[in-house]
């Protein structure tokens, strides 16, 4: 398969990889749609015709911002979050695409807690549907701690 943009075919190239194990809890159809897709070297095509445009959140600040307004429309009475990164240690350290962590600290008497969200740098070049998925799943953990 041929991809004109190296950075796209990157993030395609890697969701195909992965592709089973994120969907793991789907119906079986879908599972065995997406197998037959990767087998036949498919599911990048149909990926890059269903979402052909990359998002433009391109740095930290930026990728806050947008975390910060789905967190102020969706879920404003959530705790607060304090930084929202791209992480390129994420996807190789981790084994995930997106990451949620909870600091608490004590400052004289008083517990101090801040809510930051790392997100793999592979979705800096991706569509903006994709990178809305993981920045909403890692928001959810704002109202469920325990969430998968």
């Amino acid at each position: 398969m041929i991809i004109n943009n190296k950075k796209r075919g990157r993030f395609i190239l890697q969701v195909n990889a992965v592709v089973l194990k994120y969907i793991s809890h789907y119906p079986e159809r879908i599972k065995e749609q997406a197998k037959r897709m990767i087998d036949d070297n498919k599911l990048a095509d149909y990926l890059l015709r269903k979402y052909p445009d990359k998002h433009s959140i391109a740095s930290d600040k930026m990728l806050y911002e947008y975390a910060l307004g789905i967190k102020n429309r969706y879920l404003k009475n959530s705790t607060q979050l304090s930084k929202a990164i791209y992480d390129s240690k994420t996807c190789d350290v981790h084994a995930a695409l997106g990451l949620h962590t909870l600091a608490i600290r004590v400052q004289g008497g008083k517990l101090k807690s801040k809510n930051e969200i790392r997100v793999a740098t592979v979705f800096k070049n991706c569509p903006e549907e994709f990178l809305r998925m993981i920045v909403v799943h890692e928001l959810s953990h704002l109202k469920e701690k325990e969430h998968v």
